[in-house]
């Protein structure tokens, strides 16, 4: 480390636990910069254009009459079961309350479903210890109490949930009665004249329910209508974030005049911003907070699902106001939870205080572990470095440069065209002898390895998903074929453990020429799928336990990584931490991978919403979080990439990538005052690792983010509730 470095170092750290928090504050992005909208809308749909989700957003209040048998629950010591009924057609269902340290857990399903429903397998960790609760029995009502402070009321007739922290009503589960359970049943006679559904709520039979059409493609909809809703209300406040990955606001805006918010992952480019589309990830995680209380909301569902957001009549801009001035008018903060299949499977995180919620989520979905030190460190990625001697150069231009760094990437193209686990011999003959070359200056590789493979005959790992029986099937039991980057790809299957295990055994060195020095990116894992319904997998297609992919999508890239991670700790025999960089995620994602805001563009509108974007990912658990430097797309100018640099110095996860079709933008091509400028800012990131490792320790031990938003350290102070374009780094910075 250089003198100067040194000295930067010493100051900085100087300012960093003073009482106050020092801001990070772009002054140049106050101005809103909107990008151009260049996402091609008619490939993703809208509400309207969902079955299910037209059908559950038409449910009015009070639409529904569950009533749940107080007469006859059955009580254990971690937990209570009740029988419900829907007088509008008699079926029957069981509602489940579970206790943890602090958390609710609340069930409810069909009692003898036709078919099995799923329910979400590896995004909590696995042996969750339940805790007891104690039981007070009423003729309208249960209370169950959780310790001292946390309680749960059930009421019967209607059914309804009220849950108290400190003697505060905190969250509300059913309170409008929009609870709609469409319960699957045999489809009916194509002979038979329309009627009235047999499905409680009194729907009539839409086409939609059995067979559904998007964009040239037909979902064949086998197990008919299954969509589950439920209202949750928060008394306390309006002031409600999470639900990531979108281009919009940290505080979660009212849907009530768009679109629901939508959790569905799919690959979309150049995406836009202030919008609810859905993006790379979802996590149905939702943070209620106020100066009184804070609650957390976990709507455990893989399936698509679309988010009613609800604050006061005037928007998000009277919300600000009336919550700045301290107005008890329309204080409550409102949310209908919209899934196409599953079981409803909620938590309620009862805190008191933000940190405390933070603590239950973590203690149920996992943290992330200690990243290594370079993790952490500045990453430089294009698509793609040309050859050996290309990257060998950007390599040694670091160290001409004196700018650090400590990782080198490849994109697909270092490939044998396309396929994964191979190395193209013409560009990069001596892979081995390269990645030696850059760890003897103690930086890594990190290789691209997409879950989509080449259909290819004499393709090693083809020959073998064919053979062995690893990749996905369609609803006839063919393989699935798809179109992505190496053109007809099939899809493994990481939902059957042995595809779990045989792609954890391809990182051992003597399959795939590398070092203990390389490391992954797990890219276009929503899955993407070019020629697909909205870029990825049709819903009918089936996976390991006879599952459609429409029950489990959300989770597919969970499982990629999951995958990546067993076999990154089999190469090294459990030494190494493993570092893996992923696109999708759901719940549980943290305990296997960092994450990026995807393929963003170079505009002041995408630098700015990295921000609420991060922010948001790391107060669900995505605490490792960071955009591409620059934007992925297009030509960013000299002040653009030298401001960028100096936002992504100051997020978790910093990374230079760009687009094929882009310029070069490595930092020493922008002329000599620019990059000394970055490089005087990469010293920084580099002054300041000691005290970023020590909040990646304190994440894992905790769960509270290194990036932070304001009310997390001050929440009692209304002011920061709205505040997205400042946040702290851990508690001093």
């Amino acid at each position: 480390m250089s003198e100067s470095t040194r000295k930067t170092g010493t100051s900085l750290l100087r300012w960093a636990c003073v009482p106050h928090a020092l801001v990070l504050y772009l002054s140049i992005l106050s101005v809103l910069f909107n990008s151009c909208d260049t996402v091609d809308r008619s490939k993703f749909r809208t509400c309207d254009q969902s079955g299910f989700c037209k059908r559950q957003r038409a449910v009015k209040e009070g639409y529904s009459k569950y009533k749940v048998d107080l007469s006859n629950g059955q009580v254990s010591s971690d937990k209570v079961t009740f029988s419900v009924v829907n007088p509008d057609g008699g079926h029957k269902y069981i509602l489940q309350i579970i206790a943890y340290d602090g958390v609710f857990r609340v069930k409810f399903n069909e009692e003898s479903p036709l078919h099995p429903r799923y329910e979400v397998e590896h995004a909590l960790l696995p042996d969750l210890k339940t805790t007891s609760m104690q039981v007070s029995k009423g003729s309208d009502s249960w209370t169950l109490t959780i310790g001292e402070n946390a309680v749960a009321q059930v009421f019967g007739d209607p059914l309804r949930v009220d849950l108290f922290s400190q003697g505060k009503k905190v969250a509300v589960f059913n309170g409008r009665s929009t609870l709609k359970f469409e319960h699957l049943r045999q489809k009916p006679d194509v002979n038979e004249e329309p009627k009235e559904a047999d499905d409680s709520e009194n729907d009539v039979v839409e086409s939609s329910m059995w067979e559904e059409s998007f964009g040239g493609n037909t979902d064949s909809k086998p197990r008919g209508p299954e969509s589950i809703a439920a209202d949750i209300d928060f008394p306390l406040t309006q002031s409600l974030y999470g639900l990531p990955e979108h281009a919009d606001t940290f505080m979660l805006k009212d849907t009530t005049n768009s679109d629901p918010v939508r959790l569905y992952n799919l690959d979309v480019f150049e995406y836009e911003l202030d919008n609810v589309m859905a993006l790379y990830g979802a996590i149905p995680y939702v943070i209620a907070h106020s100066p009184e209380a804070t609650v957390g909301v976990l709507w455990l569902n893989a399936a698509e699902t679309w988010v009613d957001v609800g604050v006061s009549k005037g928007g998000l801009v009277d919300s600000i106001v009336n919550l700045v001035g301290g107005s008890e008018e329309n204080k409550e903060g409102r949310t209908r939870w919209m899934s196409e299949s599953g079981i409803i499977d909620t938590f309620f995180f009862m805190g008191p205080k933000p940190a405390d919620v933070i603590r239950q989520y973590g203690k149920l979905t996992g943290t992330t572990p200690l990243p290594q030190m370079w993790a952490i460190g500045s990453h430089q990625c294009r698509w793609n470095y040309n050859d050996e001697d290309d990257l060998l150069s950007v390599d040694a231009n670091f160290d001409k440069y004196d700018i650090p760094y400590d990782s080198i990437w490849l994109d697909i193209e270092y490939t044998d065209g396309k396929k994964y686990f191979t190395w193209d011999h013409h560009k990069f003959p001596h892979p081995v002898e390269m990645i030696n070359n850059i760890s003897s200056k103690g930086r890594k590789l990190v290789t691209i390895l997409d879950p989509h493979i080449k259909r290819e005959s004499g393709y090693f790992l083809h020959e073998d998903a064919t053979n062995q029986d690893l990749y996905v099937k369609d609803k006839n039991g063919k393989i699935y074929e798809g179109w992505c980057w190496p053109g007809s790809s099939s899809y493994l299957d990481f939902f059957d453990p042995k595809v779990r295990q045989y792609w954890a055994s391809l990182f051992a060195l003597d399959k795939f020429p590398s070092t203990l020095d390389t490391y992954i990116w797990n890219d276009m894992n929503e899955p993407s799928v070019f020629n697909g319904p909205e870029v990825t997998m049709p819903k009918d297609m089936m996976h390991y336990g006879n599952w459609e992919h429409r029950d489990v999508h959300n989770l597919y890239g969970l499982m990629h990584i999951m995958s990546t991670f067993e076999g990154l700790l089999q190469r090294s025999e459990n030494r190494l931490r493993p570092f893996i960089l992923t696109r999708s995620h759901y719940v549980g994602a943290q305990r296997y991978a960092a994450v990026w805001t995807g393929d963003n563009k170079a505009d002041w509108g995408h630098l700015k919403i990295s921000i609420p974007m991060c922010l948001s990912l790391s107060i669900s658990g995505m605490s490792h979080c960071g955009a591409d430097i620059g934007g992925f797309f297009h030509n960013p100018d000299a002040e653009l990439m030298l401001r960028w640099y100096q936002t992504a110095a100051f997020q978790p996860f910093m990374r230079n990538h760009a687009h094929i079709e882009t310029k070069r933008r490595e930092p020493w091509l922008f002329g000599d005052q620019i990059t000394s400028m970055i490089r005087s800012v990469v010293r920084k990131r580099y002054a300041l690792l000691p005290y970023w490792y020590t909040l990646f320790y304190e994440n894992e031990k905790t769960g509270m983010p290194p990036m932070r938003p304001l009310w997390l350290q001050y929440p009692d102070d209304v002011n920061t509730f709205p505040i997205q374009d400042q946040y702290l780094i851990g508690k001093c910075f």
